[in-house]
């Protein structure tokens, strides 16, 4: 079984808050991974702007700029 970081019940409210009214538990879990995925992709690109800039510190700048 894959490690998540993300509860499902995080994922069932941001369900809930657009708009569903009930969620599966394979909804939850097919978010979650995408999530997961985006979320680890974002993380990469910011670390790589991090250390373009000489920096071992990520920030929240740089990972703002990575989302986009």
């Amino acid at each position: 079984m894959k490690q998540t970081d993300l509860p499902l019940a995080a994922m069932e409210r941001l369900l809930r808050r657009a708009g569903a009214d009930r969620v599966s538990e394979d909804a939850k879990e097919a978010l979650r991974e995408v999530l997961e995925e985006i979320a680890v992709e974002i993380g990469q690109d910011a670390n790589d702007l991090a250390k373009h800039a000489k920096r071992t510190t990520v920030r929240a700048e740089d990972i703002k700029l990575a989302s986009k």
